[in-house]
């Protein structure tokens, strides 16, 4: 769920077990630059190491376009080298 910040669902259950999202779906209607600055908010608010399979909060909605989703999966594969090596 989106609702939750993942920095702090991270100090919760610390390395004990993986944590998956949390990207707004709502996101993905911003401009492209606005996308990729959330998705680094959510990588830096989980942090380095292994245990998070970025996904959006909830499912996508239909009319979404496209290229908005190819702009946050590429960021996601971009910018999560830096967290996860």
């Amino acid at each position: 769920d989106w609702t939750t910040d993942i920095a702090d669902a991270r100090r919760r259950v610390g390395h004990k077990v993986a944590l998956q999202g949390n990207m707004d779906p709502s996101m993905l209607y911003a401009p492209p630059a606005r996308i990729e600055e959330e998705v680094a908010t959510i990588l830096a608010g989980f942090g380095q190491g292994e245990g998070h399979v970025f996904n959006l909060g909830h499912g996508i909605h239909q009319d979404v376009p496209p290229e908005h989703a190819g702009v946050f999966v590429e960021a996601v594969h971009r910018l999560s080298e830096q967290y996860h090596r």
